[in-house]
């Protein structure tokens, strides 16, 4: 079934979370373990206008319904990271933009080549390209509504519970339009599927690596996908991926699990 653009735009709102009792965290405040990890997915929310920005330099720009969706895209994962941040004020914990800035130019030289060898490759590569951020973004989306789920399932707060379910399934709807691209672009072309799988099996790492510290990665994917239950998750997520035209047997998901000593 084709993805309807015009209606996920038309469709499109912030998440909700102002009829959450978050009132209940006085009485029961969340853990130090979880707000670490709800401190991580709030920056990488955010940090979404820096992935923008790197795919608007490569082809994928001149695609219209590409287009539309990465403006709504945008929107909605903002509006995720101000929920977010909303959950964090309640326990002392700001989240400002120069906090975000700092983090940002600490990374240094390398974000600010990333959309200069983006933009390189998306001109040498061609449409083709476009195949491989599809199928990127879908992997990232497939992984962050199952940490949202997972985080909902370990921590049982209530009002907490809602609200990442309600997220999770905004970004299904994120899935649902990277897969559908990346299917279709991945069908088409040979040379589409030659370029995803080399740069997957090479570069995929988990959402947020290279801007946030590794000890803040390896702590978020121990704290959500450590465990039997963990691993089905990333076991799901690689069998998506396994169904794609040219990606089957990838495990890269998991293979980036097992690298930050998470298991089963």
């Amino acid at each position: 079934m084709a993805f309807d653009i015009e209606r996920f735009a038309t469709k499109s709102e912030r998440v909700q979370w102002k009829d959450l009792s978050f009132d209940d965290f006085r009485e029961k405040p969340l853990p130090p373990h979880t707000l670490r990890s709800l401190r991580y997915m709030c920056d990488v929310e955010y940090h979404t206008v820096c992935y923008l920005r790197d795919l608007l330099v490569t082809p994928a720009h001149e695609d219209e319904d590409v287009n539309t969706f990465f403006t709504i895209w945008n929107r909605e994962e903002f509006w995720h990271g101000e929920a977010l941040a909303e959950v964090l004020g309640w326990h002392g914990i700001t989240v400002n933009f120069d906090a975000l800035k700092a983090k940002r130019l600490k990374v240094g030289w390398k974000d600010r080549l990333d959309p200069v060898k983006q933009s390189v490759l998306g001109n040498v590569i061609g449409a083709d390209f476009i195949a491989t951020h599809m199928i990127w973004g879908a992997i990232n989306e497939w992984s962050a509504s199952a940490a949202y789920t997972r985080l909902a399932d370990l921590e049982g707060h209530p009002a907490l519970a809602e609200l990442l379910r309600r997220i999770a399934r905004q970004e299904a709807r994120h899935v649902a339009f990277y897969a559908t691209q990346a299917r279709k672009r991945l069908e088409a072309s040979k040379k589409a599927r030659v370029v995803a799988r080399f740069a997957l099996r090479k570069a995929w790492a988990p959402v947020g690596s290279g801007v946030m510290p590794e000890d803040e990665v390896v702590h978020v994917m121990t704290h959500l996908f450590s465990g039997p239950d963990g691993m089905a998750e990333i076991r799901r997520i690689d069998e998506h991926v396994g169904r794609m035209p040219g990606l089957d047997g990838l495990t890269i998901v998991e293979d980036a699990m097992r690298a930050r000593g998470v298991a089963a």
